[in-house]
């Protein structure tokens, strides 16, 4: 295995957080990364040395996804009204929900409508606030995405501004 290769494992866990939010549940979410990591390698020669490779591994996700939403969004036979109000599969870590059972059903529950507000933005947003999130500077975004940084900087914008509407009653 390449030195690439085993330095794109490192980010296993992160692209499959991504994933999970753009595709919305899990079979699709390890599906992706795995294309991902298929096309990363396929284009190990692409990468230049020194530079982000999360990043880059990122811009490989999202293209993918994309590519995959177009090819799905003609297709007669993908969506629905099944599809509307699909959940996403997949259980918190364990160690997440911890002491009084009260306050345990309340983080599930703020976890639960702050997932559902994330997933009402659109792909653009969504993924914008997740690479925030995962700790990728702004320059770092916009390399992910193929876009300048101020618009990053604009969509985190709207994106944060979207969410904090959103969840509003929490704010108080």
């Amino acid at each position: 295995m390449s030195t690439l290769a085993n330095q794109a494992l490192a980010y296993a866990d992160v692209l499959h957080n991504l994933a999970r939010y753009l595709t919305g549940n899990e079979t699709d979410a390890e599906d992706l990364v795995q294309e991902t990591y298929a096309r990363a390698l396929r284009a190990e020669h692409q990468f230049t040395p020194g530079t982000n490779l999360k990043a880059w591994l990122f811009r490989i996700l999202r293209n993918t996804f994309l590519s995959s939403y177009r090819r799905r969004r003609n297709d007669p036979t993908v969506g629905g009204l099944d599809t509307v109000a699909a959940e996403a599969e997949g259980a918190p870590p364990a160690d997440w929900l911890l002491g009084d059972v009260e306050l345990d059903r309340l983080r599930k529950v703020v976890a639960e409508e702050i997932e559902a507000a994330l997933m009402t933005l659109s792909e653009e947003s969504r993924t914008v606030i997740l690479l925030d999130l995962e700790g990728l500077t702004e320059g770092e975004v916009a390399d992910a995405l193929g876009c300048a940084v101020g618009t990053v900087k604009s969509r985190l914008a709207r994106a944060r501004a979207t969410l904090r509407h959103k969840l509003k009653d929490y704010a108080r």
